[in-house]
């Protein structure tokens, strides 16, 4: 097994030196006699310079202290990886009373080693160094300079990065820079609010701010209205640039060397599968399932992937070393495939208007080409999640990486079509209304989530996932907790648990014999009003969180009962602020039946359609799913009757479960 080279013992310690010359620190800003709030900072000095070992950063502030919780600010800690060498300290000291206290003559760094983060998945070889401030007082101000670098040796001399201000900094002076040496000057793009203030100089740009003002992003816009007081600088000329420059890592790491029992690997794979998307889903399996996900970082390994003999040997590996191993495996079994890098916080709207950063992305999997298809396959996954057609997460932009350069790619957003979440109930009450139901309640859950409670509760003995429900559930609605179930529908990526016991049912006494039960899952809060505060802007659109959930209830009432006994609430079929609700019922084969399913059909809506809708809110119906009985009979089904499947008769993992309208359905398939 290769191991990384160990930084030079020098990288390991905060050293003392001079500020850079490329720094000069703002002069102090005077602390008003009505100062107020934890501190007052004189000055912020945060600087990005580009030379021709990579980049450094440098932070250097004096605040006075206003507050007893502003002494925290007394535990310095700096944070560094020892390959791109060590920190260096210019000053800490504490101004009072005129005069001048240097720290470091009596007081020193604790270096606190991180290498092994086995605990977390991680080895990231990171090294932390904490200083306490002795006698540290409110009244004083504290002034610290130090200078960090970032040198990976992965970018060679491609740098990037962002500045940014906080949208509520302290009162005070703040001011962000970036600098350059001769021939290092690299592509810069500002908000239109950074550019504002911008100052430039032969090599550098600085943005001075007193007293910033709170800057609130628009309330409830997507999130690329949320880029503000922001500063991005490149040197890639574009994204085809980015993907060049990362292609030959994977391809180099993908390499299987002969006699590697990977090979091995590949032709029992091989001998055991004839079809090459069988072929692709066994090498994704082993994969995720022979080798545990560690994340590594260490020395040049934070962008570099680990080779793919590297990884079977010590079977681990981060998202980088399992997407090499991966691609290795499926070229042994000449299927195409390339690396393609994501973004899995879920914030990558409007990437194309971005400088080409890598540090956007913060995950790589593979994209196969399989029978004249593509398929995503994420060896980080948990062994269930098979090739599929769209990867689990909804991804707005990706980068595949490529020796010829390949540009941003932008997956078009559409409604979902198969729901996130089903939660099924079979209510069994034909024991009678004063005795307990037996209920099978069943979830299905797909996505992020159904592989969590996969990965959650897959290792649980059937004793121990019974007994642990029993604890959760009994004593508010279940009485009992008989049986549980977990499983995985490959197929159709869902987790399905599926929990029997008994209910104590909550039927409503409504007089002279009649009886109502509202079902679980039946109604809708009203959507709240898409307004903002007058100061930001009107015209913007407003965003929609992508959902799909539904909810099916079947009831098999008393056996007294009959169905000229029963009526229901309306259903309804509601579409507004581009999400759509929907509800339906019918009785019939001795069941009352209800299904009621919610779906984000627009991820934005214009502010116009935003202001028509909030007049509609007043009207819409959040009625719960009330169902009632009446002795005297005489009920006749509701012109609103829909057919409505049982939950047991209708297989709801399926790609077409009836948890919208036709009418919903059509509009969205006309998109």
């Amino acid at each position: 097994m290769m191991a990384p080279a160990p930084a030079r013992a020098e990288n390991d310690q905060v050293q003392r030196g001079p500020t850079p010359e490329w720094v000069i620190p703002s002069d102090l800003m005077s602390v008003p006699d009505d100062a107020t709030g934890l501190i007052f900072v004189r000055r912020q000095d945060i600087v990005a310079h580009l030379d021709d070992r990579g980049q450094a950063q440098y932070l250097g502030y004096r605040m006075r202290l206003l507050h007893p919780n502003a002494l925290q600010l007394g535990n310095i800690s700096i944070a560094w990886n020892p390959v791109s060498g060590p920190p260096v300290v210019h000053m800490i000291n504490v101004h009072r009373d005129g005069a001048t206290i240097d720290v470091l003559k009596n007081a020193s760094f604790e270096i606190l080693r991180r290498e092994d983060q086995l605990e977390a998945a991680m080895l990231d070889g990171v090294l932390t160094a904490v200083l306490r401030v002795p006698d540290l007082r409110v009244g004083d101000e504290l002034e610290v300079g130090l200078t960090t670098r970032s040198d990976d040796p992965t970018m060679a001399n491609n740098d990037s990065g962002l500045l940014f201000l906080l949208s509520s900094p302290q009162a005070g002076r703040f001011r962000l820079g970036l600098s350059w040496d001769e021939g290092y000057k690299p592509h810069v793009r500002m908000t239109p609010d950074m550019a504002a203030v911008a100052r430039n100089g032969g090599r550098s740009v600085d943005f001075l701010f007193d007293n910033p003002a709170t800057l609130t992003p628009p309330k409830d816009a997507p999130a690329r209205y949320q880029w503000q007081r922001i500063v991005e600088y490149s040197d890639f000329d574009d994204w085809a640039a980015v993907s060049r420059h990362f292609a030959p890592l994977y391809a180099k790491a993908a390499r299987i060397p002969e006699g590697s029992l990977l090979k091995l690997e590949a032709q029992r794979i091989a001998a055991a599968h004839a079809n090459p998307l069988d072929r692709g889903a066994a090498a994704l399996k082993l994969v995720q399932q022979d080798v545990r996900y560690i994340y590594v970082g260490l020395g040049d390994g934070n962008l570099t992937p680990a080779t793919a003999e590297e990884t079977w040997q010590r079977r681990y590996g981060d998202c980088k070393a399992k997407t090499a191993l991966l691609m290795g495996l499926l070229a042994e079994l000449g299927i195409e495939a390339e690396a393609v890098v994501v973004n899995n916080q879920r914030n990558d709207d409007a990437f194309d208007e971005r400088l080409p950063n890598p540090g956007l992305f913060d995950h790589v999997l593979v994209r196969a080409r399989i029978d004249g298809k593509q398929y995503w396959m994420d060896g980080t996954l948990p062994p269930v999640a098979i090739p599929a057609l769209d990867p689990v997460i909804d991804y707005r932009w990706v980068l595949p990486l490529s020796a010829r350069g390949s540009n941003l790619e932008k997956r078009e957003w559409r409604p979902a079509e198969r729901p996130d979440e089903i939660n099924l109930y079979e209510i069994d009450a034909r024991a009678g209304f004063d005795q307990p139901a037996r209920v099978t309640s069943t979830t299905i859950t797909r996505g992020i989530a159904g592989l969590q409670q996969q990965a959650l509760l897959s290792g649980l003995s059937a004793d121990q996932l019974l007994t642990g429900l029993r604890q959760q559930f009994v004593g508010s609605t279940w009485q009992t907790v008989d049986d549980a179930k977990l499983s995985y529908d490959e197929k159709s990526g869902a987790s399905i648990l599926t929990i029997v016991g008994k209910w104590e049912v909550d039927w409503e006494d409504d007089g002279d014999g009649a009886r109502s039960l509202a079902l679980p899952g039946g109604g809708f809060n009203p959507p709240e009003k898409r307004v903002r505060p007058a100061d930001q802007n009107q015209d913007l659109p407003f965003f929609n969180e992508p959902r799909f959930n539904c909810y099916v209830t079947t009831v098999r009432p008393p056996s007294t009962t009959t169905a000229a006994n029963w009526t229901y609430k309306s259903g309804f079929d509601t579409h507004i602020f581009g999400q759509n609700y929907y509800r339906a019922f019918d009785i019939r084969d001795g069941s009352i039946r209800m299904v009621r399913g919610f779906r984000v059909e627009n991820m934005e809506i214009d502010a116009a359609s935003a202001r028509r809708d909030n007049g509609r809110i007043a009207s819409f119906d959040n009625s719960k799913g009330w169902i009632f009985y009446a002795p005297e009979g005489g009920a006749a089904p509701s012109s609103a009757r829909k057919l409505v499947p049982a939950t047991y008769d209708f297989d709801w993992t399926a790609d077409n479960v009836p948890c919208l309208s036709a009418a919903a359905l059509n509009r969205a398939a006309a998109r």
